[in-house]
């Protein structure tokens, strides 16, 4: 995959992309300090992915983001930023950002983009749990046609409580199943919404039936 990287810090962005770059199926094609120099690249490069911090200064990832989006609807965005604040995760689920990762593990990147380059979305565990209390109730989504049409009653009930964030020993226990059943639960699930894991479910059913 051919990724293009933008962060303010230029250790970091040497740095990720010296990581990175030792992937072999992964391809550093360009580095930016700025959004501005960000969008510029993707124009010229039309990277796979590009891998954006959020605060850059005037022109930061959001807009840059946008800009992108802008050019390519179809583009992959994926944010790693220090930030988890409830603003960005917002403005980023809206935008539709393929991923939504914190720098805390760089050994974690690579194996994200390898999934969002597989069609799929990636939030990091807290995000995804702050994700869905900022989502609020189920009442916030589409009623008719119901996103969870189609479902049994205790399969929408598992899509909920995966889109909380909850494990699945704490959804086990909420709803007094066994683990293999709530499996079950969740294998069917994926099967019916045509999606391949977990994350996938809560950012579908967050993002109002959509990925």
């Amino acid at each position: 995959m051919r990724i293009v990287i933008a962060d303010d810090d230029r250790i970091v962005v040497r740095s990720l992309a010296t990581i990175l770059g030792a992937q072999p199926d992964i391809e550093v094609v360009g580095c930016a300090t700025d959004g501005t120099e960000a969008v510029a690249l993707y124009r010229e490069l039309e990277p796979d992915i590009a891998l954006l911090d959020i605060q850059m200064g005037e022109h930061g990832g959001m807009k840059a983001a946008e800009d992108i989006l802008a050019l390519d609807p179809a583009a992959r965005i994926v944010f790693l930023t220090t930030f988890s604040d409830d603003e960005y995760i917002v403005q980023a689920l809206k935008l539709g950002a393929k991923g939504y990762l914190i720098k805390q593990d760089v050994a974690t990147i690579a194996p994200a983009l390898r999934v969002v380059m597989a069609g799929q979305s990636v939030l990091e565990g807290k995000v995804l749990a702050r994700a869905a209390q900022l989502s609020g109730t189920p009442t916030n989504l589409p009623e008719e046609p119901s996103i969870l049409e189609g479902l049994t009653s205790r399969e929408q009930e598992v899509v909920r409580a995966i889109a909380e964030g909850k494990g699945n020993g704490e959804i086990a226990d909420a709803l007094c199943m066994s683990e293999g059943t709530l499996r079950n639960h969740i294998s069917s699930i994926l099967a019916k919404l045509g999606l391949h894991n977990r994350t996938q479910i809560a950012v579908w059913y967050l993002r109002g039936g959509r990925l």
